[in-house]
């Protein structure tokens, strides 16, 4: 009794292929071709979805080589080798004679591989959790490969933005919204409204309040209610049992500690040494250690990104935690955006050819020059408008006179640092910088290049790049608070491609474990720090913090492209 034929062969066939013809098709080595037919190896889903397209046409026109009877399995048939050496070894000993339709064999898997590109791609199922104005969201839907069951959010105000939008068609309608704090919602009881059982979600996402470890405020880490809630995006990874997850935070995150000393208290000022918990990184340490605790085998790779580098026009560092329970590890890309001097090669490394970056997204590229701001404005009133008024595009507070900076920066203008957004005034020809929830203080301006006044809520989500018709419901304040905490939608497009692409190999596994999972968790940073700020000073450029005269050189080239850590889990 003969084995029963395989997907890949009875396919292949049906197309009237021999297994040269799918080698030289798919570029594929023979013998690799071999283990699919057998049923020895799984072939990607890619190449058994063509051949089913390809299958279905040659049943309806007829086999890809019209001209030749089907012959039984047992007899040989030469076909076209799959390497051009072999083809010529081939010609010259075995009498071989190209089929007079190879030509429309190519044709046909042509049409097919077109056919399976236009078929619309799995689309997998995430949860999202702290979703805000589902900034990060909105990029993964941008992919065309996830779709957004549920999501978590406690702000009512941006509940009130994401049914906005589900009824507007921009989010799936059957999507459900818990207006909850987290710490009150049962992961079982959300699987459960969803028809779910833990390990059978694709990817959990989510961006626990970030304010205590941002480096820009004075850091509480997990001494602070809102640091805690790391745990709480844990409790639902070990409840639900994802795939994948996908954590975003501020890169202050990889640096907290889980109990933070005062600098006067620190050993550097004749303090007691730190304890384990006190040093800098414990937070995450921890968080790992804990994940390990949940499954040894997830694995965590945590990349330190800056989002100008992929083509946002807007300074965002963040930090991008993603993890899954099969032992992969991911790789996010490189930077496919750069500055002028962004080209140089990286030092100490003299042998690599510099990437090929397509220049910075700019302010411009994002709100254009045209005077449409919208109705929402959080302006500045009328006495800070006197001081923005006397400082040019590009600058900030270095460009008054040294009464005016004295006058309007009280204590401030005695600070040796953080002075960088006094009286920020925007450029068109550089990247925004990090937009801010509240674009009307003085020490955080983000003053129009070429109008007195802040910019509009609009033109935030143009910088965020929010699907367009993307609205936003509530108080001025909180309009923008939503935006300016998001997520931008780029980088958030960026990483879903990374976890779509790790998706789909893992598919094409048949969800095996990989063998040899990596040893440690992984931190990478990718060329996250980036300096464009530059200021006027008696009609001369400078960049703002080297002090230096440049001419006009508005950015510093990176010291370090990439550099990888390992943390060694306890």
């Amino acid at each position: 009794m003969g084995t029963a034929l395989t997907e890949f062969a009875l396919s292949r066939q049906r197309c009237g292929l021999a297994l040269p013809d799918v080698a030289a098709e798919f570029g594929e080595e023979l013998e690799t071709v071999k283990l699919w037919d057998r049923g020895d190896a799984k072939p990607p889903d890619k190449v058994l979805r063509t051949l089913s397209v390809l299958a279905d046409f040659s049943t309806q026109c007829g086999p890809a080589n019209s001209k030749e009877k089907p012959r039984p399995q047992t007899e040989p048939v030469i076909r076209p080798p799959a390497t051009e050496k072999a083809r010529e070894v081939n010609l010259t000993s075995s009498g071989y004679t190209k089929p007079p339709k190879i030509a429309q064999l190519s044709a046909r898997v042509a049409s097919a591989r077109a056919a399976v590109q236009a078929t619309p791609m799995h689309r997998y199922s995430v949860i999202s959790l702290f979703s805000g104005a589902m900034g990060l969201d909105a990029g993964l839907d941008g992919t065309g490969r996830f779709r957004v069951r549920a999501t978590i959010e406690k702000e009512r105000s941006c509940c009130a933005t994401i049914r906005a939008n589900r009824a507007a068609g921009l989010l799936p309608d059957d999507l459900i919204i818990i207006e909850s704090d987290i710490r009150d919602v049962d992961p079982h009881v959300v699987m459960a409204r969803l028809g779910l059982v833990p390990g059978e979600l694709d990817l959990l996402v989510g961006g626990p309040p970030c304010q205590s470890f941002s480096t820009a405020g004075r850091r509480r880490t997990t001494q602070d209610a809102r640091g805690a809630l790391l745990w709480d995006f844990l409790r639902f990874v070990e409840a639900i049992q994802p795939k994948m997850f996908l954590m975003e935070n501020v890169r202050g995150l990889l640096s907290a500690a889980i109990n933070h000393r005062p600098l006067a208290q620190r050993p550097e000022r004749g303090g007691a040494p730190l304890s384990e918990d006190e040093k800098s990184g414990s937070v995450i340490r921890l968080f790992a250690d804990d994940l390990q605790q949940i499954d040894p085998k997830y694995h965590m790779d945590c990349f330190e990104v800056n989002a100008v580098n992929y083509g946002a026009p807007q300074l965002r560092e963040r930090a991008l935690f993603a993890g899954n329970r099969f032992g992969a590890q991911l790789e996010f890309p490189d930077p496919s955006h750069g500055g002028p001097e962004h080209c140089a090669l990286v030092k100490d490394d003299l042998f690599t050819a510099p990437p090929s970056l397509q220049p910075w997204a700019t302010l411009r590229d994002a709100i254009g020059e045209a005077n449409d701001p919208g109705e929402v404005i959080m302006d500045f009133s009328p006495r800070k408008k006197q001081f923005l008024s006397r400082v040019p595009p590009g600058s900030n507070w270095r460009s008054l006179s040294i009464a005016d900076q004295q006058e309007s920066m009280g204590k401030a203008w005695h600070a040796k640092g953080g002075r960088s957004g006094w009286w920020r005034r925007l450029s068109y020809d550089l990247p925004c910088p990090t937009l801010v929830t509240m674009p009307n203080h003085a020490s955080t301006s983000l003053c129009h290049p070429t109008e007195v006044r802040a910019l509009s809520l609009r033109e935030y989500a143009r910088i965020q790049e929010f699907p367009a018709g993307w609205s936003f419901v509530g108080t001025a304040a909180q309009q923008y608070a939503q935006v300016g905490n998001a997520v931008p939608v780029r980088l958030g497009a960026i990483a879903g491609g990374v976890i779509a692409q790790a998706l789909d190999r893992l598919t094409e596994r048949g969800w095996q474990e990989y063998p040899e999972p990596p040893e440690h968790f992984r931190t990478v940073y990718i060329q996250s720090h980036v300096r464009t700020r530059r200021w006027f000073k008696a009609g001369e450029t400078f960049v703002w913090d080297d002090g230096g005269e440049n001419g006009e050189r508005t950015s510093r080239a990176p010291v370090t492209m990439r550099q990888e850590k390992r943390m060694a889990a306890a």
